[in-house]
């Protein structure tokens, strides 16, 4: 079957795997969002644990999902994964030092001899909510303004600046998707304690959180989205390759790809549904609504970023050295071979939906983790 699909077919099919991973993980991002809540929304040392077990039962997921997405683009684009891991160290190491640090607050947090105090591995989950978000959105948005780097003839990479990745915070259009993407999270984690949390006060306290992020969230999205149309970007040569600026590019490329264009609109009206209707209806199903619409538009965004003859990952250094899903990607035969392992993945989600409803079949209230022994 995959067999006689074309070289770039396959390389276009892959793209669409990984973007879709990218933006389930957005979505799954409420866990960090709802960690740096649990001081606002949780008042004392009951809420708080109401909220992080909550949570708990869902952070293995964003984890999975982040794992799974660096797994499958280092399958499928293993020259990205080369550039931007072996150069831009600086801002992968410190987004793993925060994800690490919340594995371990999960599992130690309430642990008898815990020697740190409960506190200590709070504050890890807050600061893991708070940069975790930041700097993989930041990370992302230098698919659309590029990075310093350069490669040779043989691929190997030089980081032109020696933050090695940390100088993408010096473009302010980077720094506002990561903004947009720590305040999503924190609406989104707000929106899953309405829908899994049975506590009066804090479904009240959820609600406000729920309106005032979504206040500099939109901000910031509307800022990054009108900037982006409006910029010049990194057309590629469908014939010879050669990279060069074009104005309006991504405008171009939204409005060649209608389906992209209406993907793109339906989940932003499936964001703000989700928020209308929770501000407004009394609706505890929000997250639904704004999750499904979290991944949308983050699929349709990296999209954008690399189809349309479009180099999702340009160099600023060295226009020619920039990557695009032609030069990046697996061989034909990788890229068939994966193909027939990525049939399991409709598997897979089944399996997750089912556990989620397992997990979320009750709303979690202060009974269930006075009597559960393996409360976070």
């Amino acid at each position: 079957m995959f067999e006689s699909l074309s070289y770039l077919a396959l390389q276009q099919y892959w793209w669409v795997i990984v973007s879709l991973l990218g933006a389930l993980f957005v979505f799954l991002t409420f866990v960090q969002g709802g960690q740096t809540l649990i001081y606002t929304v949780g008042k004392n040392e009951t809420e708080r644990s109401l909220l992080v077990n909550t949570l708990g039962r869902k952070w293995e997921f964003t984890f999975t999902t982040l794992v799974t997405f660096g797994g499958a683009f280092f399958a499928s684009f293993p020259l990205f994964y080369a550039t931007s891991f072996g150069g831009a160290y600086w801002v992968w190491m410190a987004i793993l030092i925060f994800f690490v640090i919340q594995a371990v607050s999960y599992e130690y947090r309430k642990k008898p001899a815990n020697f740190l105090g409960t506190r200590t591995y709070e504050i890890f989950l807050v600061l893991n909510g708070a940069f975790g978000t930041i700097l993989v959105g930041t990370a992302v948005g230098t698919f659309f303004n590029g990075a310093m780097f350069s490669l040779n003839e043989m691929n190997n990479v030089q980081w032109e600046t020696p933050f090695r990745g940390l100088e993408a915070v010096l473009t302010f259009h980077n720094v506002a998707l990561g903004l947009a993407v720590f305040f999503l999270s924190r609406v989104l984690g707000a929106l899953y304690f309405i829908n899994s949390v049975e506590d009066a006060q804090v479904y009240e306290r959820s609600k406000k959180q729920v309106l005032v992020n979504a206040v500099p969230f939109l901000v910031f999205f509307l800022y990054f989205l009108i900037a982006l149309l409006l910029k010049d970007g990194f057309a590629v040569d469908p014939v010879t390759g050669a990279v060069s600026m074009e104005s309006y590019k991504y405008l171009h490329n939204l409005l060649a790809m209608p389906v992209v264009t209406i993907l793109l609109v339906v989940g932003v009206v499936g964001v703000l549904w989700g928020i209308f209707s929770t501000l407004f209806r009394a609706a505890q199903g929000g997250i639904w609504c704004a999750g499904g619409g979290t991944v949308l538009v983050v699929w349709m965004l990296f999209l954008l970023s690399g189809f349309n003859n479009t180099a999702f990952y340009p160099s600023i250094a060295d226009l020619q050295s920039s990557l695009t899903i032609q030069n990046a990607s697996s061989s034909h035969f990788t890229l068939t071979a994966m193909s027939y392992v990525s049939l399991f993945v409709p598997f897979v989600l089944a399996y997750i939906v089912w556990f989620w409803r397992a997990m979320n079949n009750k709303k979690i209230d202060v009974e269930e983790i006075t009597e559960d022994s393996h409360s976070y």
